[in-house]
């Protein structure tokens, strides 16, 4: 068997919502050994929040802090250690921890690690070769926001995408869900595999301090280099392009569905003609240049929207592509699922939950990549809340049975919540009412083939 490009790595992960527990759940499926901390009073809200998505099956169970889907999507493959880092015992603990590792990574507001004393010149002093990763909203260092909190959804107004992104006419908008969050995700692993390079070849540690309003500017990198050369600033569009046309998202066939067609050439512009007719069209001389079809995008928009709306959305799809012509059908959940396309690729995986967690089969987003020579996989599913705590405390540091039932009675370590939070019960056609849910697939197990035996 291959040895996977992390293994003999060991990271902390004190991150909490998307980016970098994301980035932990990548590393545990390229080898590394994870060891995921939360607090007793402050578990990651993806296990005990509103974010925490749907439980499995839609049955919180008598521990529904273990049975959320965006935690167990996200933390893979990881151990759960529960130490309240609040108080001074656990952050004893930690640093024992931090002594035998590789990677800490965490994602506090700036003032945090340094209260604790175990900013990066603090760990240093513990290991000398530790890397840290450290993901805020706007970064560290003396600038004037760098002590604010941030979340992915503020991060798009002041990183720029939310001036550019909505309707002509109409207010700023959102892109999507936590959007800046899986940027911040690709960033960690990327700083940890250049700190990893580099401690080979020096043996010395680094600290990778990611601001993600940073890097949410590169996604609208060009409206800034605009502003810079020529002092224009971007406006909303919609679903326009300030350069190709026709480029819009069309109506297909049945209830809420779409694809996305885009013109980039003349070329393209004829061989759109020649699927949705009449081929003639591309000699109008309304519509020769790209200049002339965003003058009359109105009509095309009609025109095509009349063809697209007769057929079902992944034939619009296919026929176009077939011809040359950038198409992509709008997919819902169930389609990203459902599509073999996906599952070719490896990024859909089904992992099986231990019988005593009673979650059976479920399906796990993998990685956007692939390696050539190092096959790559989901190595088990999400951990439950402080199942490792003996692992890590006996089997990693070392410590006494004496020293652990210690710690269990100061409420240092715990395997429970201090407050669990009571979700509210909610049928999946209740949530369809409200808003929370577009629809519910009842057959959903079984178009998957993860029914329960």
């Amino acid at each position: 068997m291959a040895t996977l490009p992390l293994e003999g790595i060991r990271v902390i992960d004190c991150g909490y919502v998307f980016a970098v527990p994301y980035a932990g759940g990548l590393m545990a499926d390229m080898g590394a050994e994870v060891i995921k901390i939360e607090g007793p009073g402050r578990l990651d809200i993806t296990r005990d929040s509103p974010f925490s998505g749907v439980p499995a099956d839609n049955d919180p169970g008598v521990d529904p802090w273990n049975r959320t889907s965006n935690f167990n999507q996200i933390n893979r493959g990881k151990k759960s250690l529960v130490l309240d880092l609040s108080r001074a015992e656990g952050r004893d603990v930690l640093r024992d921890l931090i002594r035998v590792s590789d990677v800490f990574m965490e994602n506090f507001t700036p003032r945090v690690m340094r209260s604790w004393g175990l900013d990066y010149a603090a760990m240093k002093e513990l290991k000398r070769d530790i890397i840290m990763v450290s993901n805020t909203g706007y970064g560290h260092g003396e600038g004037p926001y760098t002590q604010y909190p941030a979340q992915a959804t503020t991060q798009e107004a002041t990183h720029g995408l939310a001036h550019v992104t909505g309707y002509r006419g109409d207010i700023p908008s959102k892109a999507g869900q936590s959007y800046v969050d899986f940027l911040a995700c690709w960033a960690c692993l990327i700083g940890v595999a250049l700190a990893l390079r580099h401690r080979h070849r020096t043996g010395e540690g680094s600290w990778i301090d990611v601001g993600m309003y940073q890097l949410g500017c590169y996604t609208v990198s060009e409206y800034i280099l605009d502003w810079l050369a020529n002092g224009r600033l971007g406006e909303r569009l919609g679903n326009r392009h300030p350069w190709y046309a026709p480029q819009g998202c069309y109506p297909c066939a049945g209830d809420d569905q779409w694809c996305v067609v885009s013109v980039r050439s003349d070329e393209e512009w004829t061989a759109l003609c020649a699927v949705i007719g009449p081929p003639e069209l591309a000699r109008d001389a309304r519509f020769a240049t790209d200049a002339e079809r965003r003058a009359h995008h109105d009509e095309l928009d009609a025109r095509i929207g009349r063809w697209t709306a007769a057929l079902p959305k992944l034939e619009v799809m296919e026929r176009l592509q077939a011809a040359g012509v950038p198409a992509g059908a709008v997919f819902d959940a169930r389609d990203v699922n459902l599509n073999p396309h996906f599952w070719s690729r490896g990024f859909l995986e089904t992992v099986e939950f231990p019988a005593v967690r009673r979650m059976g089969k479920r399906v796990i987003m993998g990685r956007p990549f692939r390696l050539s020579k190092t096959p790559l996989a989901v190595r088990g599913p999400a951990p439950a809340l402080g199942a490792h705590n003996g692992d890590v405390i006996h089997g990693i540091l070392g410590y006494s049975d004496r020293r652990c039932e210690e710690l269990e009675q100061a409420g240092i370590l715990a395997a429970q919540p201090r407050t669990p939070r009571t979700p509210s019960p909610m049928s999946m056609d209740e949530r369809v009412s409200q808003g929370r849910l577009a629809y519910h697939d009842p057959d959903f197990k079984k178009r998957l083939g993860i029914e329960d035996a």
